[in-house]
């Protein structure tokens, strides 16, 4: 009771400086965003985020510059749903088709880039926007007009008028140029192995190279904030460094794992925040379409179920800023197949429920496992290359062709199943999210606490009205 009441004391001192917030939103003058969005990019692969190998100065700075998110996890570990959610401000699971890896987004569901249209704003997208999706309905992308590049969105803008961009690159998405990552001076000693993975060469390497894809979005976002600062605009415009989903591996993207959900998150907005601070709060990047709105002075939309981030980005404090994000739902519907799951995410625990996983589709054929040549800068077609969800790899391949190896072994079912009905992680003593404790009998209680809770929430969440006000 002590410590949540000093949290709690903590979190009202910080909010102290947000009671005039709207009067302050609606007299500044509306405010440029630009979304630089990685793909496939797990946290923390960042030098500012501790990673000693992988080289990001254009991250680092915006983190010096701005406001870390330090538990930042997006609705789908899956590309489609997680940037439908982010341009809708909803959790994926509420917009029918376009949960689904290529599903499209129904017509009447608004976007923060069409409301922020409406309002004056020059809005459009370069390179990925939410694609694979075709926009059956919309027959747009949810992130406006798409330019060949920033300068040519720039070009098209009004004089005067505020701008709203997307940048969706195309790293560190698979294919890579095998061993790019050594050629770019990388050592294999020096990865930090994510859990889950076996501890061997082809591993390493494979990681290296993903590393090199990393530093590749980094040099592009560096790009553009060159050119904002060449065109005056750096210091009035809110600068968001993402990523879409976690890494492309076995046990990360498409998973429900910290390495398919948890991704880097920084905030750059001048001088409207106090740089150099670290939020520990739980956020989800449905929470930036909400945000966005605020900050062009606009209500956000009934629909949205994301929470603005003003409050963090606002208050001079560090850590904890709001208790009552003391949580994060994340989930999936369908990646390549359908892998329907839940999941709570808190300090304490991750808490998985997986629906009737025995009668999820692989897609894996009988017989020898399918083999590439990854010397080749290729994207596999067929659908037995992305069977178990996890897209191909040397790391899948090694992990397949390998299956009696003793390191594979120990990681074969948290890669590729098959998966119990429930699994819970106490990351006090398992931050790598390694040992199920569903079925232990000492962990009962617990494992009854956040299964009632995931239940609330979930049912909240599909008839949840806005919190924004």
């Amino acid at each position: 009771m002590i410590a949540f009441l000093k949290c709690f004391l903590a979190s009202v001192c910080c909010l102290l400086p947000l009671f005039a917030l709207e009067s302050w939103a609606s007299a500044a003058e509306r405010p440029n965003i630009v979304v630089l969005m990685a793909d496939d990019w797990s946290w923390p692969h960042a030098g500012a985020l501790g990673d000693k190998t992988v080289k990001t100065p254009t991250f680092d700075r915006l983190v010096r510059e701005g406001v870390l998110f330090e538990r930042a996890f997006v609705s789908s570990p899956s590309c489609t749903p997680s940037r439908m959610a982010i341009a809708t401000g909803q959790w994926h699971w509420r917009l029918g088709e376009a949960q689904n890896l290529g599903g499209s987004l129904a017509k009447e569901v608004p976007t923060y880039a069409d409301l922020l249209a409406a309002a004056g704003y020059h809005t459009g997208f370069s390179r990925k926007g939410a694609s694979p999706s075709k926009h059956t309905y919309r027959g747009t992308d949810p992130f406006g007009t798409r330019f060949q590049n920033f300068e040519a969105f720039l070009s098209e803008r009004k004089k005067g008028a505020p701008f709203c961009y997307w940048y969706g690159s195309g790293a560190p998405h698979r294919p890579y140029i095998l061993n790019s990552g050594k050629a770019a001076g990388m050592k294999p000693e020096g990865v930090d192995l994510p859990p889950g993975l076996p501890d061997h060469p082809t591993v390493r390497n494979d990681l290296l190279d993903y590393y090199a894809a990393v530093q590749d979005f980094d040099r592009e976002a560096s790009v553009i904030l060159t050119q904002l600062d060449k065109e005056g605009e750096l210091e009035n415009t809110l600068v968001v460094m993402s990523g879409d989903n976690g890494m492309p591996f076995p046990r990360a993207k498409a998973t429900l794992y910290d390495t398919g959900t948890r991704v880097p998150l920084v905030v750059r907005w001048g001088k409207q925040v106090k740089a150099g601070r670290a939020v520990s709060d739980f956020v989800s990047l449905c929470d930036l379409a909400p945000t966005f709105l605020k900050a062009a002075g606009i209500t956000p939309h009934k629909a949205m179920t994301g929470r603005s981030l003003f409050p963090q980005l606002k208050s001079k404090c560090s850590g904890q800023i709001d208790a009552t994000r003391d949580h994060v739902l994340t989930g999936m519907s369908r990646h390549c197949f359908p892998y329907p799951r839940q999941a709570l995410r808190t300090e304490r625990y991750l808490y998985v429920r997986n629906k009737n996983p025995e009668k999820w589709m692989t897609g894996r054929r009988q017989g020898p496992p399918q083999t590439f040549d990854f010397s080749e800068r290729h994207w596999p077609k067929g659908a037995e290359a992305f069977c178990f969800n996890v897209d191909p790899s040397p790391v899948k391949q090694f992990m397949l062709t390998h299956p009696d190896n003793p390191l594979v072994r120990a990681c074969w079912a948290q890669a590729f199943g098959p998966y119990p009905r429930e699994e819970l992680y106490d990351l006090r003593n398992d931050p790598g999210q390694r040992h199920n404790l569903a079925q232990d009998p000492d962990r009962a209680k617990e494992l009854r606490t956040v299964l009632v809770r995931l239940d609330e929430l979930w049912s909240e969440s599909i008839v949840a009205s806005p919190k924004n006000k």
